[in-house]
């Protein structure tokens, strides 16, 4: 397999491929590494590379499949953190200058299991201060830069900007990403990737940077969504160590994954919220949405309960006070290197009462009754996953959120998918939200499924210099 297309091989091709021992772990471990030391310099994808271990472990791996040892279908596939997952003895920053040399003290759950199942560790990628921002900016450590434009720095979404620059300038073949209002989905949209956000509960945080204890779900972001699925199904389940997941059982959403949409009820947008909508992105929604009534879905037009502004205004009045409550005596000290953007967003939480904050808490529970009685007779919603195509750093405002349809489903405590689903004429990826029930993770990915084997969207790679 030539060196590029081992860079931009899939989680499953990859997997297959070491199983009929056509290629070695070690021979993609080194592909990556090199790739890496090439383009990363250009990319600011990631903060930290752990060549050596990745080495030494792509060599275990190796000896292990040719010896017969081959753990598992994951066994000497490559993945990057995002550098909000500890792993014990490394330094883990959480995108912050103030955390430049923070030693993790444990190793985060969701990276023993990928660790458990043989997959081999690349290194730590960027991230937006304190996970507190969806454009992918970090003004003291760097901002990634979207692969899909060489000649202009483009937003690469966020927080888990460096891990979705990775994934879509083919760095590494999948990352780990968080959600807390779109973290997984938005750069997932703006690179050209697949981006699982799960519902909350059913990947351990523990181990993992909170912003908000309430909202936060970690999720794999990859080239496909078989791939997607396949680290889905290893990195959820309960954890004794995160009482959440304990509400959960373990989850394999591949028997579900091919089994197309014939028949599934597919809600779109009404007509109101298309408004503020790029004319490609509508374009390419409308299109995926048709190629979904195609292949034999039943599109209809929902009637949502409230606009989806109030989701994700309500949404800003959670991760507020629940991040205050582990960075406020940071962001309030004056004298610390903190992200001019990101300190206002977490002090926002600071004179939100308790009153007000439980408050918030018991309109969401009302609000998620009204959501779900307006979707009973569907499967999914269907929304573009960002407004815009990725736009240049220097137009960003800062005072927004560019996560309008992503927060819906972190408030509403939904999973979502978000796929690609095509491209400007300017060469920008677009992409298409798949938003399902909790716990429905499963349904989510095998719409996104047929969804992908119908459209060549998920095929396209970025340019080279």
């Amino acid at each position: 397999m030539p060196t590029n297309d081992l860079a931009f091989a899939t989680v499953a091709e990859l997997s297959t491929a070491f199983g009929q021992r056509t290629l070695s772990p070690l021979e993609v471990v080194e592909a990556l590494l090199a790739r890496i030391a090439k383009r990363d310099p250009g990319l600011h994808a990631f903060i930290d590379v752990y060549a050596a271990d990745a080495r030494l472990a792509a060599e275990a791996a190796d000896k292990a499949i040719r010896s017969g040892h081959r753990i598992g279908p994951l066994h000497g596939v490559p993945v990057a953190l995002k550098d909000l997952v500890d792993l014990e003895g490394r330094v883990t920053t959480g995108g912050s200058k103030v955390w430049a040399t923070r030693v993790s003290p444990t190793t985060a759950t969701l990276a023993r299991r990928l660790i458990g199942a043989g997959m081999i560790v690349l290194g730590k990628t960027h991230t937006v201060e304190f996970a507190m921002g969806g454009w992918g900016t970090n003004t003291h450590l760097g901002t990634p830069r979207n692969p899909w434009d060489l000649g202009v720095h483009r937003t690469p979404g966020g927080s888990s900007s460096g891990s979705g620059v990775a994934v879509g300038a083919g760095l590494a073949p999948a990352a780990i990403g968080t959600d807390t209002g779109g973290s997984v989905r938005l750069p997932a949209s703006w690179c050209g990737i697949v981006g699982l956000k799960v519902t909350a509960g059913r990947i351990s945080t523990h181990g993992v940077l909170p912003l908000s204890s309430t909202l936060d779900t970690p999720g794999p972001m990859a080239r496909s969504v078989e791939d997607a699925a396949l680290l889905y199904r290893v990195l959820n389940g309960p954890d004794p160590l995160d009482p959440q997941t304990l509400a959960w059982t373990a989850d394999d959403p591949l028997p579900q994954l091919r089994l197309g949409v014939a028949g599934l009820r597919l809600g779109v947008l009404p007509e109101a919220e298309r408004a503020g909508v790029d004319a490609e992105v509508l374009a390419a929604y409308d299109a995926a949405a048709e190629a979904l009534s195609t292949l034999g879905a039943v599109v209809s037009r929902v009637a949502l309960p409230q606009p989806l502004h109030d989701y994700t205004v309500a949404t800003g009045r959670i991760i507020g006070p629940e991040g205050y409550r582990f960075v406020g005596h940071l962001v309030d000290d004056p004298q610390l290197p903190l992200d001019p953007h990101v300190r206002p967003r977490i002090q926002s939480g600071r004179g939100v009462s308790a009153s007000d904050y439980l408050a918030t808490l018991a309109q969401r529970e009302t609000d998620q009754r009204a959501f779900a009685a307006a979707i009973a007779g569907l499967d999914a919603v269907l929304t573009p996953t960002t407004q815009t195509p990725a736009i240049p750093i220097e137009e960003v405002d800062q005072t927004r959120t560019p996560a309008h349809f992503t927060r819906v489903g972190n408030y509403l405590g939904l999973c979502g998918l978000a796929v690609p689903d095509g491209f400007t004429r300017g060469g920008l990826p677009t992409s298409l939200q798949i938003l399902c029930r909790a716990g429905q993770e499963a349904t989510a990915l095998r719409i996104g499924w047929a969804y992908e084997q119908a459209t060549p969207w998920h095929t396209r790679r970025p340019p080279e210099p």
